[in-house]
């Protein structure tokens, strides 16, 4: 770290920029002068469980309503390893959503990179090569376009909000130009993708486990890593974080590239899931992961957060959309309904930031 801090008196002592985000920098009593990262998990431990319970407890009370109103669908092995194959593709996407918000981001181009990751990997070029190179592709393609994204945001100086929504659209048109809008079908000779979905293991596919491994390893990275404290530093005061040595501009372009291999994962899963790659898929997937994560806890502001809560975000969203499916609901009302949760839990955030502690 190369900042440093000098008092004004002879005795050391401890200073801290704080505020909402939960950001700090602190000098340590005793000598070495250098600030220690700050640390910002997401507020108190007991309030994130708090709202982990209330999730699981949302859950619950979904399910219920499923057994109610469809006793003889909701509750069939069937139906449950589906909201789970359709949580394990967003839910991939929003493990990365997740740490750009931490980090005091947004990415809006998460479903349209999706798409162009799922377009490039089935075209006939890609596909002649083999299953292997195919996912490689879908993950490579995700990736390269959130760094181009980072750069765009960290060394261009453009805001994350203008920066995404130009690589959605410019994401969703470049898969509409190489697919000539039509859906590409995964060739017989690369059923190993189509087996991620159809093998399965314990009764769930392959792509739930992905989902898994995925959000295991986003969790052990956010907590337990110095890459995790770093994005609550930078999420929580960018320049506190500067001052404690953090390279900020870099650390961003990271965690973009990092959204934009999740959305590379996801691609593959929702090949493997249809079989197909187009440039439709994703429709809307970026408000999904974002009201995920917004309901999971995650601040908008950044510097605050849990894997944990975006994970019970998913699920609750997916449960939410399949009720509404098996009970003939229109989509215009799930998106009407979603929009409404997303407005009601900002307003519950604002309305706890004000809150004295």
């Amino acid at each position: 770290m190369t900042g440093t801090f000098h008092s004004g008196g002879s005795a050391p002592r401890t200073e801290k920029n704080t505020g909402e985000r939960g950001g700090a920098l602190a000098r340590p009593a005793g000598g070495s002068g250098k600030p220690r990262l700050p640390f910002g998990r997401g507020g108190a431990a007991g309030s994130r469980e708090v709202h982990h319970l209330g999730l699981v407890a949302a859950l619950v009370l979904l399910a219920v309503v499923g057994l109610v109103t469809e006793p003889g669908n909701f509750a069939t092995s069937g139906n449950v390893v589906g909201i789970l194959a359709l949580a394990a593709t967003i839910g991939v996407i929003t493990v990365g959503q997740t740490f750009v918000i931490i980090g005091g981001g947004i990415d809006l181009s998460v479903g349209s990179v999706m798409a162009l990751a799922s377009v490039w990997a089935t075209t006939v070029a890609t596909q002649s090569y083999g299953p292997a190179v195919m996912a490689l592709c879908a993950v490579l393609v995700g990736t390269g376009a959130g760094v181009l994204t980072g750069l765009l945001i960290s060394y261009g100086r453009l805001v994350p909000f203008i920066a995404t929504l130009a690589m959605l659209v410019a994401a969703r048109g470049l898969a509409q130009r190489m697919s000539d809008r039509r859906t590409q079908l995964v060739r017989p000779e690369n059923d190993a993708i189509e087996a991620l979905s159809t093998t399965k293991v314990l009764g769930l596919p392959l792509v739930v486990y992905i989902f898994a491994a995925v959000a295991a390893a986003g969790w052990l990275v956010l907590n337990r890593t110095t890459f995790g404290r770093r994005t609550f530093a930078v999420g929580g005061n960018p320049e506190a974080a500067r001052l404690a040595g953090i390279d900020v501009r870099r650390h961003t372009l990271t965690l973009y590239a990092l959204s934009g291999f999740c959305c590379g994962v996801a691609a593959l899963i929702i090949m493997a899931r249809t079989t197909t790659g187009s440039s439709t898929h994703g429709d809307l997937y970026e408000l999904d992961a974002i009201a995920a994560v917004i309901i999971g806890g995650t601040l908008l502001t950044g510097g605050r957060g849990t894997i944990a809560g975006s994970i019970l975000g998913v699920l609750v969203f997916t449960l939410i959309t399949n009720l509404f499916i098996l009970n003939g609901l229109q989509t215009s009302d799930q998106l009407i309904a979603k929009g409404a949760i997303i407005v009601i839990a900002v307003l519950l955030q604002r309305r706890g930031l004000r809150s004295p502690t």
